[in-house]
């Protein structure tokens, strides 16, 4: 028997199916069948959407989003200035290395 793979939907193919079953034109039967999803997973995916509903007209929701956006700048100067101390200490290692052995040449 060969198990099927796990599909993965995006938030927007879910959004859609679930809004679907909030206008009740089909049973949750039929759109289960027709998206060849299993009617818990429907029912699951019902009842995060309207628990968390709500969300959509929170004003905290744009400062979430501005918080990602802060945190995504601040990873990228971080990765940026990680780069400049790595060639900074590459940079000592060379020389380093070039004192030493001028210092064995010398003695």
């Amino acid at each position: 028997m060969s198990r099927k793979k796990r599909r993965t939907f995006t938030p927007q193919e879910k959004a859609d199916i679930v809004l679907e079953i909030l206008r009740e034109e089909k049973t949750l039967a039929e759109i289960s069948d027709r998206e060849d999803i299993a009617q818990a997973v429907l029912g699951r995916w019902k009842k995060e959407f309207l628990e968390n509903m709500t969300s959509v007209f929170d004003k905290k929701g744009d400062s979430i989003e501005k918080i990602q956006k802060e945190h995504e700048e601040e990873k990228d100067q971080l990765i940026k200035k990680i780069g400049e101390l790595t060639m900074d200490v590459d940079w000592l290692k060379k020389k380093h290395k070039q004192v030493s052995e001028m210092r064995k040449k010398r003695d």
